[in-house]
């Protein structure tokens, strides 16, 4: 049989266990889970010491576009991207102007149709003046889910009221995303703290009851609606243990960054790069954040790849910006901690590809199967490098695992069947497409 693209020889995760097979793609999708030897294709990619992972995923990333095109766009994200493993990214809401209504939709569906490198969502921003048409929005193409900003967020995108956050989860169906602080016991800690102050404080500030009191006002929100809830970016030991209660009506996300960084050490050696929001814990928490992945609490890690002007992550603490890059280097990360034993191979496609695929409802992504998506992550499991900043795609040109050396490495990533990137160099054009959710 003659298919567009083959992969032979390699160890392939799938549904029901690791096998070497060969996998036939023909028109983006998965064909056969058998190739034979007789077999052809206009491309083919021997994975002989390879894993063939299905298209890992970043359900969290800030591309900044309409923005400021010298820090990171639409193009630069995606193909940071493809160049770090992954095959989907979704893209959050806090754009300049704000990706709030139609008409700002509209725009971000044609500039990542004419731009994106990989597969391509992005959240549309709730605010009190978009509530009612939150249920229309949330179903134009492309669009991932609605994201809600209950603290750490400015101007319209700021809903912190009780009142308000229900009104959001009356209008639609599909699960809201939450980043859930609690934005009055923000600004009541905020006094207690100066301009200048050593960066460790940023943890003491956001401390932990603000997010476990912010998740605790939201689930108890979604519990009165029925609305399934997301709780972003989850950080606190006090939260995991709490939420194993209420999985019925929320799922977790965890982010690369506190699976990895542990305060205050981070703070001493980074400083004002390691300011992020939630922020980067102590040694307690981080530990209950690998207790999630290993019972199963945790649903999806993500990167909140959000970056930033280095000069500006320079200034002094309460002035310089919060958030980190990561999208690069997500999965070079998780295939290390995978290395050290932290999670097996499939618990990582659990949560990058099978669980995300669940959760935001992409029927044909998420699993090598017959008839899915040909998205695929290839790895290899045992090479050696080194992350440095001048391997890193966005314009900001740096990341917090600067001279981090890593065992795992992404070695080729396909979108729909086609090579976007194959021995760390990128292949052919920007050809991603908009993901296509259920309704």
């Amino acid at each position: 049989m003659h298919y567009d693209l083959i992969i032979k020889n390699g160890n392939c995760v799938l549904p029901w266990g690791q096998y070497e097979t060969g996998i036939g793609v023909i028109k983006g999708r998965i064909q056969s889970l058998s190739v034979q030897s007789s077999d052809d294709a206009e491309k083919i990619i021997d994975a002989k010491g390879l894993y063939v992972l299905p298209g890992l995923m970043d359900c969290h990333v800030h591309f900044r576009e309409p923005g400021n095109a010298m820090i990171e766009t639409i193009e630069t994200g995606t193909r940071a991207a493809a160049m770090g493993g992954l095959t989907t990214v979704f893209d959050m809401p806090n754009t300049n102007p704000p990706t709030a209504e139609k008409e700002m939709i509209i725009w971000k569906q044609e500039r990542a149709r004419e731009t994106s490198w990989v597969n391509f969502g992005f959240y549309v921003g709730a605010t009190r003046e978009n509530t009612q048409n939150l249920s229309k929005l949330e179903t134009m193409r492309g669009v991932c889910g609605i994201k809600v900003y209950a603290g750490s967020s400015t101007g319209s995108l700021m809903v912190e009221d009780d009142q308000s956050l229900e009104n959001i989860m009356r209008y639609g169906h599909r699960r809201v995303c939450y980043h859930a602080e609690d934005e009055y016991r923000l600004q009541t800690r905020k006094k207690l703290f100066c301009e200048g102050m050593p960066y460790e404080n940023h943890r003491l500030w956001r401390d932990e009851e603000c997010a476990f009191l912010g998740t605790r006002r939201i689930i108890k929100l979604a519990r009165k609606t029925g609305r399934p809830a997301h709780i972003l970016h989850t950080t606190t030991q006090e939260e995991l243990e709490w939420l194993v209660d209420y999985k019925d009506i929320a799922t977790v996300e965890v982010l690369g960054n506190h699976l990895t960084q542990i305060a205050p050490e981070c703070y001493e050696r980074l400083g004002g790069l390691a300011v992020m929001n939630p922020p980067i814990r102590d040694k307690r928490h981080y530990d209950a954040c690998w207790r999630g992945i290993e019972n199963g609490v945790v649903d999806i890690v993500s990167s909140d790849h959000a970056p930033h002007d280095p000069e500006a992550k320079a200034k002094p603490w309460l002035c310089c910006p919060s958030g980190m890059l990561g999208v690069q280097t997500l999965v070079p990360l998780m295939l290390n901690h995978v290395n050290e034993g932290r999670l097996s191979l499939g618990r990582l496609v659990d949560l990058m590809a099978s669980n995300p695929a669940r959760i935001y409802g992409m029927p044909t992504k998420g699993r090598i199967q017959v008839g899915y998506d040909a998205d695929f992550t290839l790895v290899d499991m045992k090479t050696n490098r080194r992350i440095t900043n001048d391997w890193i795609v966005s314009p900001a040109g740096w990341t917090p695992y600067d001279q981090m050396e890593v065992t795992g490495w992404p070695v080729a990533t396909i979108v729909k069947g086609k090579i976007v990137m194959q021995d760390n160099e990128i292949c052919g054009k920007p050809d991603g497409d908009l993901v296509d959710f259920l309704p």
